[in-house]
């Protein structure tokens, strides 16, 4: 350990733009300094988000310590209250903060859930039986990858202690069912720290004011309750209401941005049309990326840049025409055309929704219409962003939802101390509050976009776009500006 002359600890210190000085136990900052956790440098928390907002390019590493300097004020409050855990707990629990990203992917989640990519032509072909065909192992989530980088990298491994603890702390920043049941809680639930960092972080970095949450007045009213469940004080539900839609306003003004998303979604389908062809050394399946992330030297190489590179040698002789001119669209920055989104907020219990019954008359004429103006079918893009409701902590729902729930699944939602409560209750089931009224909702997303870079496009698809809006009543169109 580091000291001075003295013999005292050195005390570490990263100085952050949104939560200033943040301090790092001498274990803390030699986790930071291996070259597991530096690869998180290289990865940007947006994914393509600088395409459109220049000053989008801060990376999962800064999230990652921002994230620690939330956890270090949620432990110090813990220290203060009069529930005894175990130090060593607490230990865990800023370091599972600090390494809950360890295990993201080359653009995150844009890599991450290319399994769940749906191409054009099985929007209109029978899905289930081309899936059948590539029955392969998926891609891990990246907590489940951030667990496997704990055990399989040494140096990281060692420097937690050996292989015991590192699944301690991997169990808790993946909730598995040994992490401790309420302590995990502040790493993955409608109230966790991660949240907490990335809408401010995000925010500021885009230049909008959505997720400008009041992250102080939050973390001074979280209060635990005698059996140990973490609530906000009744006073801070305005805050609490605010943090909840501050997330559905970042989706809709960020990252479900008609820009970004458009991109990203070109880089996803790209990614899959090249990983069944088997091009570009892309890992084949789960298996091929557990073996980039065990070995010292791949995973280094695992970032952003590999993606990078991959689109440019796609972009430049790729045999493929949709293969290169998706790949050309990312390079050149010029985005896939919006030709039409539906999308506005809906009763959840109506199947027969404007997202659901445009996306239903794509599959029916895009074939012909592809055909008609000679466009490769693949260059259609067809996509629906998940509904702004719906995650794996899913905030926005009815009580009646709520209570099927599983009861780890309903211990997730935020819960608030009612008035002279003891024990806190999830937010939905408290009268007379925004989230309630909203519950039974969920604002969704429908888009169709042209990737053409043909010299005479703007002309060919502003027809197209006369023809496609035909689909859908008008009220329901919102064109691209």
């Amino acid at each position: 350990m580091d000291s001075h002359s003295d013999g005292t600890p050195k005390r570490r210190f990263v100085v952050d733009n949104i939560h200033g000085d943040i301090e790092l136990t001498e274990l803390e900052w030699r986790v930071v300094n291996t070259a597991s956790f530096q690869r998180l440098r290289s990865l940007k928390q947006l994914g393509m988000g600088h395409l459109v907002y220049p000053n989008a390019t801060h990376t999962r590493f800064a999230h990652s310590i921002g994230v620690l300097g939330i956890m270090r004020r949620i432990v110090k409050k813990i220290k203060e209250s009069k529930m005894r855990y175990r130090k060593k707990d607490l230990e865990n629990l800023c370091l599972a903060a600090l390494l809950h990203d360890i295990g993201h992917y080359p653009y995150s989640h844009l890599m991450e859930r290319i399994d769940y990519v749906t191409l054009t032509e099985e929007e209109i072909t029978d899905t289930q039986k081309h899936k059948a065909k590539f029955n392969i192992p998926k891609y891990p989530d990246h907590g489940t990858l951030g667990q496997h980088i704990l055990l399989q990298q040494d140096d990281i491994k060692e420097v937690l202690g050996g292989e015991d603890r590192a699944k301690e702390i991997g169990a808790m920043f993946s909730r598995t069912e040994a992490a401790h049941p309420q302590l995990s809680k502040l790493i993955h639930s409608s109230l966790d720290m991660d949240r907490l960092d990335y809408l401010i972080r995000d925010a500021r970095a885009a230049g909008v004011p959505y997720g400008e949450i009041d992250i102080n007045y939050i973390l001074n009213n979280i209060r635990i309750s005698p059996k140990r469940v973490l609530g906000l004080k009744y006073k801070s539900l305005a805050a609490a209401e605010h943090f909840l839609l501050a997330r559905l306003f970042m989706y809709r003004v960020v990252y479900y941005h008609k820009t970004i998303f458009g991109f990203e979604e070109a880089c996803r389908q790209l990614l899959r049309r090249i990983r069944d062809q088997r091009k570009y050394e892309i890992p084949q399946d789960g298996k091929a990326v557990e073996e980039i992330c065990s070995s010292k030297s791949k995973i280094t190489s695992f970032t952003d840049d590999f993606v990078d590179r991959i689109i440019r040698e796609a972009a430049c002789d790729d045999s493929d025409l949709v293969i290169q001119t998706l790949a050309k669209c990312i390079t050149s920055r010029r985005p896939p055309k919006l030709l039409v989104e539906v999308s506005g907020l809906q009763d959840k219990s109506d199947n027969d929704n404007p997202c659901a019954f445009f996306r239903s008359k794509c599959k029916e004429k895009i074939k012909s219409l592809a055909d008609k103006y000679d466009i490769p079918l693949g260059l259609f893009l067809i996509c629906a962003p998940k509904p702004i409701k719906i995650e794996e902590r899913r905030p926005l729902l009815t009580r009646d939802e709520a209570m099927r729930l599983k009861l780890e699944e309903r211990e997730e939602l935020i819960k608030i101390f009612d008035k002279d409560s003891n024990e806190p209750k999830s937010i939905i089931d408290i009268n007379n509050t925004i989230v309630k009224h909203l519950s039974g909702h969920l604002y969704g997303i429908q888009r169709l976009y042209l990737v053409d870079l043909s010299p005479n496009a703007n002309k060919k698809i502003s027809k197209i776009k006369s023809e496609v809006q035909k689909w859908i009543k008008p009220s329901n169109v919102n064109e691209s500006q």
